[in-house]
């Protein structure tokens, strides 16, 4: 009795298994899937979890990864750019599947192969018309800020996307950027001397500022020195004035006793001359010296 109980319970567990099998399926966080009813697609799914489905031929289950592709291309494209320079470039691309029932008609079997291979041929065309637009400088400058890589790029980008969304592919691209850029050898001679006569034109920009900037202090300075001198020559006239006044209010007092103002002279000079401890040698008939002779007979009687 017990057999047959373990019998029937597997049998039943078997059965459970067979018709998961055949009525669910199971999505994951990462995928999407499209339902095809007699090969048609029908029911697009882009939530993880468990849904019922027809076994086949009924219905089928086709399911995609929903994460982020990638893909570069595998050798340089030439183009020309809008100064006819020949450039060489290479590009990255992220993409991913948004709308897997859009997706799936498109290439066969939902075929990731073949998305890229359409996704390549357009990048490919968008590249060329882009950088078509655009000069040689705009990619290759001696300056940081001479280029615009990111603005080539965005260009690039909206043109792909907007021919994805046009033809309603079910892909969306997530980022695209340009991974090499390369010169054919018959043109680097020349970009090379491009670059270097635009370096030229810089350092001789810098050279005038600064000259220019030189200029400037020079002038500024010759300007304070010429007030320096000019308040210096008026305060030296200011002071000369007032000694000559002075020099005058003595001139007229002394011209009332010159033989006292020729004693004060000499005493003054004789003064100077002893201010601090010395030993003098001098001939007394030298002034200041000869007030230390002694008075004559005739000045004393006077």
């Amino acid at each position: 009795m017990k057999r047959n109980a373990l019998t029937i319970t597997i049998g039943a567990l078997l059965i459970v298994v067979f018709f998961l099998l055949l009525f669910v399926f199971q999505v994951r966080q990462s995928e999407v899937a499209v339902v095809t009813t007699f090969d048609k697609p029908t029911r697009p799914v882009d939530k993880p979890g468990p849904y019922l489905k027809w076994p086949w031929p009924i219905e089928k289950v086709y399911k995609f990864d929903q994460r982020i592709q990638n893909f570069e291309d595998d050798k340089f494209d030439e183009m020309l750019t809008a100064d006819s320079f020949s450039l060489l470039t290479m590009v990255y691309v992220g993409w991913r599947i948004n709308d897997p029932k859009a997706f799936f008609p498109k290439f066969k079997n939902g075929s990731i192969t073949e998305a890229e291979k359409a996704l390549k041929s357009r990048v490919g065309n968008a590249k060329s018309a882009v950088i078509g637009r655009h000069p040689l400088s705009d990619l290759v400058s001696p300056s940081e800020t001479g280029t615009k890589f990111a603005e080539i790029e965005k260009e690039i980008m909206d043109i792909v996307q907007a021919e994805l969304t046009a033809n309603n592919y079910g892909i969306v691209i997530e980022f695209l950027g340009i991974k090499k850029l390369g010169l054919p050898e018959s043109v680097t001679t020349e970009v090379f001397n491009r670059m270097q006569s635009e370096r030229q034109i810089l350092i001789s920009k810098s050279q005038n500022e600064g000259e220019a900037e030189a200029q400037k202090i020079k002038s500024t300075a010759d300007r304070k020195a010429a007030e320096l001198l000019a308040n210096a020559d008026a305060e030296a006239t200011r002071i000369r004035g007032l000694g000559e006044a002075e020099a005058a209010k003595s001139l007229a007092v002394f011209q009332q006793n010159p033989e006292l103002a020729n004693f004060l002279f000499r005493l003054s000079a004789l003064e100077l001359s002893l201010k601090e401890r010395a030993t003098l040698i001098f001939d007394q008939q030298t002034p200041p010296f000869d007030l230390f002779r002694a008075p004559s007979t005739n000045s004393v009687q006077k």
